[in-house]
């Protein structure tokens, strides 16, 4: 399998100078969660949406019990398996699991006590074909809000699945296509790294994740469904905590329509398989390297989250720095990344600044105008609150890139923070108008 170094500042800039230093991270090309030792995966068609050439049942299981960790969606109208997954995993986030099932095309939101059941229906028959407790299965649904799941398809499509799954990058790329909705690709990504800590000997390292989620995108302490791995000797405290701090700086750092969906989840688990007799310690170099190594993975996958929004022609980056703290800039930087005109004026290709400025005016962070500039695509648009004149050819020029970059200094500090969007087409419109049908 053919691995491609990131570079040190693409790295840098996705975990930080300070986490980054001395960390070599080698992304793994066509990288998926089954790239971690210790783990099998697959999807299939169980029978959940009408079209049989849908994949809509993904199974991740681990070779045995292991440290696991979720981080779930704040909305109050949270979906049955959220609150199912969240017990199995003691309620803190935090607990093991033997198998990780996600269905897609029924959400099993708003749907009662009578959902709740079919939930925990779910993990009873994943856990009687895997051969272990039902509290140690995390389930997760995506697709229609309000919709009774029909339990069924798991009854039929999980032995299917057993019989199929594998550690194979093809079983994990099958459990990634399985678990879309309206995503137009599926979405992974793996890396790996030996070690420097003498506690782990020199072990090599695995992170591998997978992500669906294209609409309903404006995470809170999660993306919409998530599944990462890794084969690194971590307890499951530990996974919380760096699983909870990278969510937070990638999947929560990323708004395609400003919505937090209903079963917001992302489950990690680790085996421990890479390193068993050792353990990694809180606060320890191998600690900090498996940081990176999850921050990594999050951070690629949020921006593909990004990259393919509902009928997305361009993923969006908007930087804010010199805020007074990181609220601030949060709050600026998401105000741009959700403003209807700014996402309209980059799918026109129209450098119309004013909206950038309007959005960043009305987002409740502090700053005086005249200490505000905005550059677009690296251009100077904006310098202490005014104009600056550029050349509207070159503007459109820039606009063909994939990638359109927003920079907005306030002057008002030194917090800074990244925020992910994409540009609002008419697609989204029809995709969204269409959405239950």
């Amino acid at each position: 399998m053919a691995n491609k170094r990131i570079e040190p500042l693409r790295l840098s800039q996705a975990i930080g100078p300070e986490v980054a230093q001395g960390i070599e991270l080698d992304f793994i090309e066509d990288g998926a969660i089954t790239c971690a030792k210790g783990f099998t995966a697959g999807g299939i068609h169980a029978g959940f949406r009408k079209d049989p050439r849908r994949l809509d049942m993904a199974l991740v299981v681990a070779d045995e019990l292991c440290a696991a960790a979720g981080v779930f969606t704040t909305n109050v109208f949270c979906a049955a398996p959220v609150i199912v997954s969240r017990e199995h995993l003691n309620g803190t986030g935090a607990g093991t699991a033997r198998a990780i099932v996600v269905n897609s095309g029924i959400a099993n939101a708003a749907t009662g006590d009578t959902g709740l059941a079919k939930a925990r229906e779910t993990a009873d028959i994943v856990a009687g074909f895997v051969g272990c407790a039902a509290e140690d299965v995390l389930v997760a649904s995506t697709g229609v809000i309000g919709q009774q799941l029909d339990t069924k398809p798991f009854e039929s499509g999980v032995p299917a699945l057993l019989e199929g799954i594998s550690d194979t990058v093809q079983a994990g790329h099958d459990a990634a296509r399985a678990i879309m909705t309206t995503d137009t690709v599926p979405k992974e990504c793996a890396v790996s790294y030996v070690s420097a800590d003498p506690a782990l000997g020199g072990a090599t390292i695995t992170v591998g994740g997978m992500v669906k989620g294209s609409g309903m995108i404006m995470p809170n302490m999660a993306t919409m469904i998530s599944v990462v791995t890794t084969d690194a000797p971590v307890d499951s405290e530990l996974l919380h905590e760096i699983l909870l701090s990278c969510a937070k700086k990638s999947f929560n750092k990323v708004t395609v329509d400003s919505d937090t969906s209903t079963n917001d989840t992302c489950f990690m688990m680790a085996s421990g398989k890479a390193c068993p007799s050792a353990r990694i310690e809180r606060g320890s170099r191998a600690h900090r390297e498996l940081e990176a190594a999850v921050m990594a993975v999050c951070t690629d996958l949020a921006r593909k989250i990004a990259t393919d929004g509902e009928g997305a022609t361009k993923l969006v980056t908007v930087n804010v720095a010199g805020a007074a703290s990181d609220a601030d800039a949060d709050l600026a930087a998401r105000a741009i990344a959700n403003s209807p005109l700014v996402k309209t004026a980059i799918f026109g290709h129209d450098c119309n600044w004013g909206r950038i400025a309007a959005a960043v005016g009305k987002s409740g962070a502090r700053f005086q105008q005249t200490d505000c500039s905005i550059d677009i695509m690296g251009m100077p648009v904006c310098r202490k609150g005014l104009n600056v004149e550029f050349s509207e050819d070159e503007a459109l020029r820039r606009f063909e890139d994939s990638e359109i970059v927003i920079d907005v200094q306030l002057g008002a500090g030194d917090a800074a923070t990244t925020v992910w969007t994409c540009d609002f087409t008419h697609e989204y419109v029809t995709i969204n108008g269409d959405y239950r049908s």
